[in-house]
C-alpha cells in the first residue's frame, strides 16, 4: 500500500479548491494511478475523446469587421467584462482562434477570460492562467526561495494570450487595456478562486514584436526565456527564446510572495 499512501499523500487534504468547488481532476488523477497500481479497477471509459479539449478548435464566430480607426478619445465607452463561464466565452476562444497568430488552446489550471467591447462591438480579448512553476526571469526578479515559489506561486497570474482585432486601428489603445486590466484583474480572480494576484507576466516573441505596448504600461522586462520549455529532454532549446515581461499589482509583492508559512 505504499504507493496508495505516496498518492493520496500528493494530492491535497481537502476534497475542494479555496473557492469552494471541487478538485475534480486531482481526484480523478488519485483514482488512475490507484487503477494503474492495481489497488482498484475502474469500469471502461463510456466515450473516448480523441481530441483533447485544449485541442479543439472553437467554432467560428462571426463578428462584424469594419475597420475602426480613431484616436482613443472617440471610440467611446471601453468596458472589459470577465467571461469565463458566460455566453460570450465562445466568442474570445473564436476571436483568438481566428485572429490572434498562436490561436487559441486552453489556458492551464486556474484562468479568466476577458472580452473588451467599445460601443458595444469587440475590440479586443485577454486570457490570463496559471503562471509556470518554473520561470528564471521571474523568478530571479522577485528573489523567492524554492519553497516561497511553491507555497505562493498561486498569486502570480500568465498573460497566455492579448489580442487587439485587426481592423482596430486605435493609437495608444494596448497600454490603456493593460492599464486597465492591472487595476481590474486581483479583484476578478479573488471573486472566482477565492485569492488576489500580485505579479503578473507574460512572453513577447522578439521576432515578432518589441514589446513596446507592455513598456508605455510600464511593465518591465525581466530577461529571455531558455527556449527549453517544461518538457525538453536535454538542456538544449527546443522552440525560440522569448522575452520575459512582467508587472507588479502590488507595491510590496515581494514581501508577500517570499513569505513561507
Amino acid at each position: 500500500m505504499d504507493c496508495v499512501s505516496s498518492a493520496i499523500g500528493s494530492t491535497t487534504t481537502s476534497s475542494n479548491r479555496t473557492n469552494g468547488a471541487p478538485r475534480d481532476m486531482v481526484c480523478r488523477g488519485l483514482l488512475l494511478q490507484l487503477h494503474r497500481a492495481g489497488h482498484v479497477k475502474l469500469p471502461p471509459p463510456r466515450h473516448v475523446d480523441w481530441q483533447p479539449p485544449a485541442r479543439r478548435r472553437p467554432a467560428l464566430v462571426e463578428v462584424p469587421s469594419e475597420p475602426q480607426v480613431s484616436p482613443l478619445s472617440e471610440i467611446g465607452p471601453v468596458e472589459i467584462r470577465q467571461v469565463r463561464r458566460t455566453a460570450d466565452e465562445e466568442l474570445v476562444n473564436s476571436l483568438v482562434q481566428q485572429h490572434h497568430y498562436l490561436g487559441y488552446v486552453r489556458p492551464v489550471g486556474e484562468h479568466l477570460k476577458y472580452l473588451v467591447t467599445a460601443q458595444g462591438r469587440p475590440v479586443a480579448c485577454f486570457l490570463w492562467s496559471s503562471a509556470p512553476r518554473h520561470l528564471g526571469p521571474r523568478d530571479r526578479h522577485i528573489g523567492w526561495s524554492k519553497d516561497a515559489r511553491s507555497t505562493n506561486i498561486r498569486f502570480v497570474a500568465y498573460q497566455v494570450r492579448f489580442l487587439i482585432l485587426p481592423w482596430v486601428r486605435v493609437p495608444h489603445l494596448a497600454s490603456h487595456l493593460l492599464g486597465r486590466m492591472s487595476r481590474q484583474l486581483s479583484g476578478d480572480w479573488e471573486r472566482v478562486y477565492a485569492h488576489p494576484i500580485y505579479f503578473v507576466e507574460t512572453f513577447v516573441d522578439p521576432s515578432r514584436y518589441r514589446g513596446t505596448c507592455y513598456r508605455a504600461a510600464n511593465w518591465m522586462e525581466l530577461g529571455m526565456t531558455t527556449g527549453r520549455g517544461n518538457n525538453a529532454p536535454t538542456h538544449r532549446p527546443t522552440r525560440s527564446l522569448k522575452q520575459v515581461f512582467g508587472y507588479a499589482l502590488a507595491k510590496d509583492f515581494r514581501h508577500r510572495l517570499c513569505q513561507v508559512d
